[in-house]
């Protein structure tokens, strides 16, 4: 998994819409820290740290350490709520973690040895159906991704979550069925497209060679 991210933060006194456009004015972003049995702890965090963590590409898949009145906690982001128009961060959920805690986290999938795949070799198309996995992780393992390997792999091959092999400290999050990640096509629409126009050209040459023969 990815290192644990530190993010300062500094407590937020005020709450309220007022108090939050005053914060967003001076280049701060509300936030808040819950679960864990305590009370909700209302902070702020800088704007340009949030947006600079949220470009690393695996912050909301990240153990962050949420740096507060000279103490670390140790929390999850579970929601980023982004401005309509600039699309810049207004709001941060974290989730306070114990240490031993099991969490709910979309996990990206990564599909590797595709030179080993026949279907892929001969034109094949893999069609993922699941981008990202829905899993059930130890806190302290949370996966950067799931690789799967598309080793052997041929055309009308489907992988399934029962295939694969996920790392220790995580299961599942979906468990009532054995659902489809990807499947390995024929480009049929392409070929259906190319047969198409070769029928029409034929049929034209067909045409042209009857006009001249009358």
């Amino acid at each position: 998994m990815s290192d644990a991210l530190t993010l300062p933060a500094e407590a937020r006194e005020r709450a309220g819409k007022g108090a939050s456009r005053v914060l967003r004015r001076e280049g701060r972003v509300p936030a808040v820290i819950y679960g864990g049995k305590e009370e909700p702890t209302p902070i702020h965090v800088e704007a340009k740290e949030l947006v600079r963590q949220l470009g690393t590409g695996h912050f909301m898949n990240s153990i962050v350490m949420v740096e507060v009145g000279g103490k670390s906690v140790r929390t999850l982001p579970k929601d980023v709520a982004f401005d309509p128009v600039t699309d810049r961060p207004i709001h941060v959920d974290f989730l306070r973690l114990a240490k031993d805690a099991k969490i709910h986290v979309a996990v990206p999938v990564l599909f590797i040895n595709e030179e080993a795949s026949p279907g892929l070799k001969k034109g094949g198309v893999l069609n993922v159906v699941r981008h990202e996995l829905e899993l059930v992780c130890d806190s302290d393992k949370i996966p950067d991704d799931i690789q799967i390997d598309v080793s052997g792999k041929d055309v009308g091959d489907s992988i399934h979550i029962s295939e694969v092999t996920l790392p220790a400290g995580s299961e599942s999050a979906i468990t009532d069925r054995d659902f489809t990640i990807a499947t390995l096509v024929a480009p049929s629409a392409l070929k259906k497209a190319e047969g198409h126009e070769a029928n029409e050209g034929e049929a034209a040459a067909e045409g042209t060679e009857e006009a001249a023969g009358e």
